[in-house]
């Protein structure tokens, strides 16, 4: 019997898909600009920088960006001093660092982003297929071809804000960095710096724009005089990770810490506790070992909601010694979000209570530890919180050992303590932690 052969079935052509409209696909690029930065070699640009993006490119009012240490806010300027040059080819640009030695980094890194292809098809769909052309460089300017001017400026001039800016117009006006640690040391440098920034009213053009980058050093300083700020600290935006942001601040001290990373300027006439805390160098092999382990006691300064912060104490005396030890957690959350994490840190250093104030919750708090077989009670707080942290704490300031483990935060938010001080959860719950020793079991003596 003759065998069937099987006839391959037809299969119905797909239509191909159609090309992108290059305009489309490069207007969808301006919409996400981050994505440009990325393609030209700054991977770790993320759509919070695609917004400064926009705001130095489209923006049409003066504009200041303060964003922490290590937050690309560089990277994006220069990504943005390049889109300007395509963009908007007929005005110029002057750019502004602290010294003539600094400029030339920035420079360097403009020309290399203007020669990536990318740049180059984009000036393509912008100005009807001409191609995009570095026509004169050296280390303070650079000027394309898209550039005409009958003046014979550069398209982009970069200069020290030292240096003399007399005379000189731009439509773009751009500083970064002008204000760094000199300024914070000198006040006849804060005066020089603002000097100079004032004068740079008169060398933008009619309708231009001064933006503004960098990060405040001193109460005085010339960002006084910048409008239009938009602040990014490190907790803001979310680059560093909690470790990296501990070893950071472990390394330098808090007030620098403070201005470079948390945008926070603190004078030494404000600071209560201008002493670091005297950290327990021992390591221990297992917690059991630590001397705050059983038979010390918790309180937990509780936020619900808003802004607040959520502080957990674990405390513990040493008559013989006069030493207090202390364990400090702090969460920039509700306390209801991190109760696994309070329950945790209980469980592992066994107090023999927990305290909680009752003024908030009327109980609430304290229900639930009871709940979790935690003897827990609550106080109702009657004292200012102010003057508690300015007696108690202070008071046994010399005389506390922080366990290893404590949160950096915690005791930055104790060193950086002033009455301004618009968090204070932390000191607040070590000073309440310190009231409870002073008044009920130990008369701390000075050391």
């Amino acid at each position: 019997m003759k065998q069937k052969t099987k006839t391959p079935r037809k299969t119905i052509p797909q239509n191909k898909s159609r090309k992108q409209d290059p305009k489309a696909a490069v207007m969808e690029l301006l919409r996400h600009p981050e994505q440009i930065g990325r393609r030209v070699g700054f991977g770790d640009l993320t759509p919070l920088h695609g917004t400064w993006i926009r705001e130095i490119v489209f923006g049409k009012e003066d504009y200041t960006l303060q964003a922490h240490r290590g937050s690309y806010k560089s990277s994006s300027l220069a990504v943005s001093i390049a889109l300007i040059m395509i963009l908007d080819p007929t005005h110029n640009i002057i750019f502004l660092r602290k010294a003539d030695s600094d400029v030339a980094e920035m420079i360097r890194m403009v020309s290399k982003i203007l020669r990536n292809e990318l740049m180059n098809d984009i000036c393509k769909v912008y100005h009807n297929d001409v191609p995009l052309e570095i026509i004169a460089e050296s280390m303070d300017q650079v000027s394309t071809n898209l550039w005409t001017s009958p003046m014979g400026a550069p398209q982009l001039l970069g200069i020290g804000i030292k240096s003399s800016i007399t005379g000189k117009h731009a439509q773009y006006v751009i500083t970064d960095d002008i204000c760094n640690i000199q300024d914070y040391q000198s006040a006849a440098e804060r005066k020089h710096t603002i000097l100079q920034y004032d004068e740079l009213q008169n060398i933008r053009n009619r309708g231009g724009r001064i933006i503004n980058l960098g990060t405040p050093w001193h109460r005085r300083d010339v960002f006084r005089r910048m409008p239009n700020i938009h602040k990014y600290d490190c907790y803001t935006t979310g680059l560093i990770s909690r470790e990296q942001l501990a070893r950071l601040q472990k390394s330098m001290a808090p007030r620098q810490f403070a201005a470079n990373y948390e945008l926070k300027l603190i004078s030494s006439s404000e600071l209560v506790f201008t002493d670091p805390p005297r950290m327990d160098e021992n390591r221990y092999e297992y917690d059991e070992d630590m001397p705050i382990f059983g038979g010390c006691v918790a309180h937990i300064d509780a936020a619900f909601g808003g802004s607040d912060y959520t502080a957990l104490t674990i405390g513990k005396i040493d008559r013989n010694k006069n030493i207090i030890y202390m364990y400090g957690k702090l969460w920039h959350k509700d306390v209801m979000r991190v109760f696994p994490q309070i329950l945790g840190e209980i469980e592992r250093f066994s107090p023999w209570k927990v305290v909680s104030e009752g003024n908030a919750d009327r109980g609430f708090l304290k229900e639930r530890l009871l709940r979790n077989n935690i003897y827990a009670a609550t106080y109702y707080e009657t004292q200012n919180k102010k003057i508690k942290i300015q007696t108690y704490l202070r008071q046994c300031w010399p005389n506390i050992v922080f366990m290893p483990g404590t949160d950096p935060a915690y005791i930055r938010q104790i060193t950086e303590y002033t009455e301004n001080a618009e968090h204070d959860d932390a000191p607040d719950s070590a000073a309440t932690m310190c009231r409870y020793f002073c008044t009920y079991h130990w008369e701390v003596r000075k050391i």
